[in-house]
């Protein structure tokens, strides 16, 4: 804003696993901070967070949503919230990274009956990898057999001791550790030590203070929350909140710590792609990068962009450095929702969204005319979902591509494919949930209702023997006929092996002129296997005999003969069907491991190993593809949505007896139909 500093700026990301309360949260700052006369509720569809009619339909998150209000301090000081509530469900974790990448530090909600879910495992290692201090918000504190004391004991158990509470829940109410008393219920040693735990991380970043606290001498308020703050910009403290939200308990003591722990811009270092830290100063060269896009289909295109350093204003010319042109800036919108409300100005630490901005996409970094400037761009996992898409009639054909185009636009985890083997057109997600609302929102925004149907498996055909191929090709219909006979041989083909056609003709029985139409005719034959019809891999081809004429050999009959031989070999090859294996990483809790080892060997998986991570156990596995379409879902059921995985190609490998013969016959069937 332009009337606060950027010392008093606090952005911080709301993370954690979906249900955990952040949207509730969210919520109950915006009406702290004056956005809102009433907190919205996510149950009653009045959310100022989840607001759009998917969010409501499903009453979870599916969006990042920013917001900027002013807090007043008990001291009447001016502080700049900047914050952004983001989807805690598995499927939009891509979402989870472009919001953590544009924040200066990161609030993850847990719990206290639920526990440490995998979504909030995922936004800590996220946090970890950026090096963005955290805090940690307990939540549903008013639920029956919530324990504080226990959930904060799991919490130091998976993350470490420098998890530390700075608010303490008792029944009259949320008290903070440096300045009360023991509450009732708590015994004095402990209360005792969790001060003292505050205190030491203060003491530790700072050599003075540090000797001052093990020389016995107490350190003052004021060099206490100066330690604290240090602590946490370096990562040494993790301070752990406590709320009622649906209570209003809580919420006060947790803003405040915001403000009193929390970095500004000024204090956290953003290194450009060269290693150069961005100034964040106001009066710096304006720097910022696109970390969202949205299609709007009222306002058009929204470019959402984070302020590292400078001051962008409306009505200015900008220079997008990662395509290299100019972009011209009309109005300036601060997003609150569904409400965006136009602003002159904007300085380090802001959020603003961009209208309609004509060649500018996510990850694009923006800066002042005449300066360079490039960060990181986002990394996004690969797909673990894919569906293939088909339009129901000629019209709806015309429109898929465009509103493919859209989607892969707006949600960068999203790949769309054209699959030659299938000859399917193939969409990939994060989940069924993701796949779902794409494919609700192309009904809502391109009015096609596109099928979404599993994929056909790219199977392959490879030969595990040696086998002989002859065919002779003979046609006369008057005038000049055609001739070719073509000898030829098929075996595996070794890793080792640079070259799958070999010429051993001898004598001239095939002129050399026609060994080039003998190789195309091997090439030709090549996609269509003799089992199934698959395309067929690491084989090697040998002609070594054959015959011509003089007048009616020609390239198209030598061609045609060596790809009737070449199936002939084939055959006699013993061939095989070969499918894809996928690497498969499962991460859950410990009690759902045992379902999880049954139904991966019921998919006919292979455990690779098991290892724990983060209080979770995560199996390694190799599983056919075929046997994973569905999985998303699947183990959703199996966790009680407390499961992830991550999967990728691995290798192709034999695909048993008794399922190859069903493949085949599905094949063949097919065929006829056709």
């Amino acid at each position: 804003m332009k009337d606060i500093a950027v010392a008093d700026v606090r952005n911080f990301v709301l993370l954690g696993h979906t249900g955990s309360g952040k949207t509730m949260l969210c919520d109950a700052f915006l009406c702290k901070l004056g956005l809102t006369d009433k907190m919205g509720q996510v149950g009653a569809g009045t959310s100022l967070s989840d607001f759009t009619e998917e969010e409501i339909g499903r009453k979870i998150s599916l969006y990042s949503q920013s917001f900027t209000g002013l807090y007043k301090t008990r001291l009447e000081q001016k502080i700049q919230m900047t914050f952004v509530d983001v989807p805690g469900f598995d499927d939009f974790y891509g979402q989870v990274l472009c919001a953590s990448r544009v924040a200066d530090a990161a609030l993850i909600t847990i719990d206290a009956t639920a526990g440490i879910q995998v979504g909030a495992n995922r936004a800590w290692r996220r946090c970890v990898a950026l090096g963005l201090p955290r805090g940690i918000v307990i939540t549903g504190l008013d639920k029956e057999n919530a324990d504080f004391t226990k959930i904060l004991g799991d919490i130091q158990k998976v993350w470490g001791p420098k998890c530390v509470p700075v608010v303490f829940p008792t029944p009259g109410g949320m008290v903070e550790v440096l300045g009360a008393t023991a509450p009732a219920g708590v015994a004095a040693a402990d209360w005792q030590a969790y001060k003292n735990a505050l205190v030491e991380r203060a003491a530790e970043t700072d050599d003075a203070l540090l000797e001052k606290f093990l020389g016995g001498t107490e350190l003052t308020a004021d060099e206490i929350a100066k330690g604290l703050r240090a602590a946490m910009c370096a990562g040494g403290l993790i301070p752990v909140f406590a709320v009622m939200t649906p209570k209003d308990s809580g919420i006060d003591e947790l803003l405040g710590g915001i403000v009193r722990l929390f970095p500004s811009p000024l204090e956290r270092t953003i290194k450009d792609a060269a290693g150069t830290a961005v100034n964040p100063a106001a009066e710096a060269p304006f720097v910022g990068v696109v970390w969202r896009h949205v299609t709007d289909p009222y306002a058009g295109k929204l470019s959402y962009v984070r302020i590292y350093g400078g001051t962008l204003k409306e009505n200015t010319e900008i220079f997008n450095a990662t395509k290299g042109h100019k972009e011209k800036i009309g109005i300036l919108l601060k997003p609150q929702g569904k409400k965006p409300a136009p602003i002159a100005e904007a300085r380090s630490g802001d959020i603003v969204a961009l209208p309609k901005l004509k060649d500018t996409g996510l990850n694009d970094v923006l800066c002042a005319v005449g300066q360079k400037a490039a960060l990181d761009p986002v990394v996004f996992p690969s797909p673990v979902v894919s569906v293939a898409v088909l339009a129901r009639n000629q019209a709806d054909d015309d429109k898929l591509g465009v509103a493919l185009t859209r989607a892969v636009e707006d949600d960068p985890t999203l790949v769309v494919e054209r699959h030659a083997d299938t000859r399917e057109t193939v969409l990939s997600g994060m989940g069924d949930t993701h796949l779902d609302l794409v494919h609700e929102l192309m009904k809502k925004h391109s009015h096609l209702d596109a099928e979404f149907k599993v994929p056909k498996v790219a199977y392959k055909e490879t030969v595990t023997g040696l086998g002989d191929g002859h065919y002779k090709h003979k046609k006369q219909s008057g005038g000049r006929g055609q001739y070719a006979e073509v000898y030829c041989k098929v075996q595996p083909k070794r890793a080792d092996e640079e070259e799958w056609f070999v010429d051993a003709v001898v004598g001239g029985v095939i002129p050399r002129n026609f060994i080039p139409a003998c190789e195309k005719g091997f090439l030709e034959a090549i996609p269509h296997g003799v089992l199934a019809g698959y395309p067929v891999v690491n084989v090697k081809v040998s002609v070594y005999d054959g015959s011509y004429h003089d007048v009616d050999s020609s390239e198209i009959a030598f061609k045609i003969a060596a790809a009737r031989a070449f199936h002939e070999a084939l055959t006699k090859a013993k061939p095989v069907l070969l499918e894809p294996i996928m690497t498969v990483r499962v991460m859950a809790p410990q009690q759902s491991m045992g379902d999880i080892n049954g139904d991966l060997n019921h998919r006919r998986g292979r455990i690779l190993g098991v290892d724990a991570e983060d209080g979770m156990e995560v199996i390694t596995a190799e599983v056919p593809q075929a046997e994973m379409f569905r999985y998303s879902s699947e183990l959703r059921s199996l966790t009680g949505g407390r499961g992830s995985f991550e999967i990728k190609f691995a290798r192709y490998d034999v695909v048993p007896n008794m399922i190859a013969q069903k493949v085949i016959a599905g094949a063949e069937k097919k065929k006829v139909e056709e």
